[in-house]
């Protein structure tokens, strides 16, 4: 039997003349894994902040497990500013020591992408004072996971993190033993890790077992248990659950409810996007030409970020773009703006880049726009437009779409000034689609937002009709409101991925264990022949198999950049003949053609390279 390692019991909290928690009763056992979603301000942080014992409850009481101290990784660290990460995160360890224990190399490979610290000047070596917030937040975080605690509490932990390093952490935490209770939007990262949901709604926590997907089956049973009237019953959630259902495979972890039931929810749910409608409707409104891009290069400063590109964006396009931290991605859509904002006269290093005459673009940047604190925030979105018109005959209000972001009518009064974060995040996409584009770049969108924000933004999503590229480390919203994904893997090159994130993912392992490879193998050969010249072992392979091992590598990577390069150009052709789908289909295969030989030379040079 499981060990209770901290219950709470009817505990209250108060805010104002608000109640956040309402004699709320929970517990978490040993092996928990529990993922805590719920509208921004309804109290998420506020639980685990008084389950970490960072906050006392105003009602009740939270005991802990003979004095248990969680492990707690908050939105505010407290690392040491004068100190290095070696200091905070390596603890005064030996480097032959911390080097020689695989956990700790795991970690510190997952969380910064190399053991000597690439992104950081001095390595190890760097003072933390002058970091930015997202890189002391993975130093906070690799110091809480070299422990081992009993009860884990992360608050926002994929925050600052890219993709390959949220699917590190994700497959990390499966393999720990210590309890885990996590605040976090990402619903890929919840299905991943967590096997039990807090749902905290009006002062009150529901409980759901599974992860997020088993969450919104069981959240979808209890609509329909509870009889609730058919408007209701066909809100969002029943289209997000219909995409669940027929998105990728096998995405609840067990069969826990009636599926039957939560089908019989969806039987008459349209797919999310009508594609050819949309892009019916995109072609009326955008024409032939969105964004044409031939021989572009893009800097930043002196570093050479993309050569010779070669793409096109084209009308109802809904692009996902991936990439390696400093790989182009921002600097790739800001080179698009500006040609767009300078009507061409501002164009990049080399190349051109052709913006059709009907293009409307609005980009959402990292960056939160500032405006007038005193400005309510209706006023904030009526000063772009009072209507919006979204397409196929819907017209909402500047209210309407308030209340859709979750600005309620009280709340529409509330000044800019006073909105939090994520808040003013809402508000910044609300006025961007409120000026009707037709075009969107949108640059992490999915930051400081909740998921029930999440949700409706894919919503409202489903049925814009235009151009769109999304750039965000949240797998969820890529893969639920892009049709393709591309990829910036670092070597100035952009390449489409026909299976998606999962693709990515699997071309970074590969180049990573390539450059491994190599590494240990410019280190095997003088070491081989020191050893010699000491009178000890010879080499493991006779100096003749090693030259020929050396000149079949040289052989492979002149292979594989011929492959690369056909590759490119099949991404081009791709693009060029988008609208041609027996076109697309046959360059499809032949793209996938190229990518398996690819991986099989690659295979072939790992192989050598073991061997060297």
């Amino acid at each position: 039997m499981a060990v209770n390692l901290a219950t709470i019991e009817s505990v209250t909290k108060v805010y104002g003349t608000r109640a956040l928690l309402d004699a709320v009763s929970l517990g978490v056992s040993e092996g928990d894994r529990i993922g805590v979603v719920g509208r921004n301000g309804d109290g998420k942080t506020t639980l685990i902040r008084m389950l970490a014992k960072l906050e006392e409850p105003d009602g009740g009481r939270i005991t802990w497990n003979g004095g248990l101290e969680p492990a707690v990784l908050t939105q505010h660290d407290s690392l040491d500013p004068k100190a290095t990460i070696r200091h905070e995160v390596i603890a005064g360890r030996a480097d032959h020591e911390w080097l020689g224990d695989a956990r700790i190399r795991d970690i510190i490979e997952g969380l910064f992408g190399g053991l000597d610290l690439p992104g950081f000047a001095d390595g190890l070596d760097t003072v933390i004072g002058p970091l930015s917030g997202g890189e002391r937040r993975r130093i906070a975080l690799a110091k809480l996971l070299l422990g081992s605690p009993e009860l884990i509490i992360l608050d926002e932990p994929t925050n600052h993190l890219d993709v390959e390093g949220i699917n590190w952490l994700a497959q990390h935490l499966q393999k720990r033993r210590s309890a885990l209770v996590c605040v976090t939007h990402d619903r890929w990262f919840l299905d991943q890790v967590c096997t039990r949901m807090w749902d905290v709604q009006n002062g009150e926590v529901h409980e759901y077992e599974g992860g997020y997907s088993d969450y919104v089956f069981a959240r979808a049973e209890r609509s329909r248990i509870e009889a609730v009237e058919e408007q209701k019953r066909q809100n969002m959630a029943r289209k997000e659950l219909a995409w669940l259902r027929r998105g990728a495979p096998a995405r609840t972890s067990k069969p826990r409810y009636r599926i039957e039931a939560a089908n019989a929810l969806i039987a008459d749910v349209p797919d999310p996007r009508d594609k050819s409608e949309l892009m019916k409707f995109a072609n009326a409104r955008l024409g032939k030409t969105v964004f044409e891009l031939e021989g572009v290069t893009v800097t930043a400063g002196p570093k050479l970020l993309l050569e010779n590109l070669t793409w096109q964006l084209g009308p109802g396009d809904r692009i996902g773009l991936l990439g390696v931290n400093g790989a182009g991605k921002t600097s790739l859509l800001r080179a698009m703006r500006d040609a767009y904002a300078s009507e061409g006269d501002v164009q990049p290093a080399s190349g051109v880049i052709k913006v059709g005459k009907t293009v409307r673009l609005a980009y959402l940047s990292q960056e939160v726009a500032e405006l007038d604190p005193a400005t309510r925030v209706l006023q904030a979105v009526e000063q772009v437009r009072s209507r919006v018109d979204l397409g196929k005959g819907r017209e909402m209000s500047a209210g309407q779409l308030c209340e859709q972001f979750g600005f309620g009518k009280d709340k529409q009064w509330t000044p800019v000034g006073d909105l939090s974060g994520g808040e003013r995040r809402r508000l910044q996409l609300l006025r961007l689609l409120m000026d009707e584009p037709n075009v969107l770049f949108l640059d992490e969108p999915t930051n400081d937002l909740d998921i029930e924000t999440l949700n409706q933004l894919e919503d409202l999503l489903d049925g814009w009709p235009g151009s769109m590229v999304v750039i965000s480390h949240d797998r969820f919203f890529i893969e639920r409101t892009t049709d393709t994904v591309h990829a910036l893997l670092g070597d100035k090159k952009m390449r489409m991925l026909p299976n998606g994130v999962d693709e990515y993912l699997e071309r970074r392992a590969r180049m990573a264990a390539a450059a491994t490879a190599a590494a240990q193998a410019g280190a095997a050969a003088p070491t081989a022949t020191a050893v010699a010249e000491d009178g000890g072992a010879a080499p493991a392979l006779s100096g003749g198999d090693l030259r020929a091992a050396k000149k079949e590598m040289q052989k492979l990577e002149r292979q594989i950049a011929k492959l690369d390069e056909k590759e490119s150009k099949l991404h081009a052709q791709l693009a060029e003949h988008a609208a041609d789908f027996s076109k697309v289909a046959e360059l499809d295969a032949q793209l996938r053609a190229v990518r398996d030989e690819k991986e099989e030379l690659e295979m072939g040079w790992l192989e050598l390279a073991e061997q060297v």
